[in-house]
């Protein structure tokens, strides 16, 4: 049997706050085995987790040093791109303003060069006009001529000299332009 229940066969029942209070030899015995864990605790179980918790701070120490070189290495990468970036931006402008002129002489030239062009067949249509009317002329001189020469024959009833007639109409032709070019310029 137990002591407690020794106790009580006795006669020995605690009471009122003596039922929270354990016996002495209890207490010494607690007091024994706490003093023991707490030296094996202290001797073993503490310097381990003291060591692993110290490995780990310097674990975390170093994760945040590298996490701060990292962070100014993205910094200054960061500003390198916004660098080249604006360096970009200040190429493309000027790319823009290269094209922009070279459109400016592109269209300049291409429109000298149209109006050379325009001459050009400005300059061959007169002198196509200018032919085409000198051949009229002529062929309007050999018709007249001929039907002047025809109408004269008829007339007068007999064969003229053809250089003779020629050089009359050429004579007349000429006095009909003289006349025609005076009243042009008035």
């Amino acid at each position: 049997m137990s002591i407690d229940m020794v106790h009580a066969a006795e006669g020995d029942v605690p009471e009122g706050i003596d039922i929270f209070i354990p016996p002495w030899y209890d207490i010494f015995w607690s007091a024994v085995m706490f003093i023991a864990l707490f030296g094996i605790f202290w001797k073993y179980v503490l310097p381990r987790m003291k060591t692993a918790l110290e490995a780990r701070s310097e674990g975390i120490e170093k994760k945040l040093e590298q996490a701060e070189v990292e962070r100014n290495e993205a910094r200054a990468l960061l500003e390198q791109y916004r660098e080249q970036l604006a360096e970009a931006r200040s190429e493309a402008a000027r790319i823009r303003a290269d094209a922009q002129a070279e459109r400016e002489s592109i269209v300049t030239e291409a429109r000298s060069e149209a109006q050379e062009a325009a001459a050009a067949v400005n300059e061959r249509a007169e002198m196509q006009l200018t032919a085409e009317a000198e051949r009229v002329r002529t062929a309007l001189s050999g018709d007249i001529g001929r039907l002047a020469t025809e109408l004269a024959e008829k007339i007068v009833g007999e064969t003229l000299d053809r250089e003779r007639v020629s050089a009359t109409v050429d004579r007349f032709i000429d006095e009909l332009e003289a006349a025609g070019g005076g009243q042009e310029q008035r």
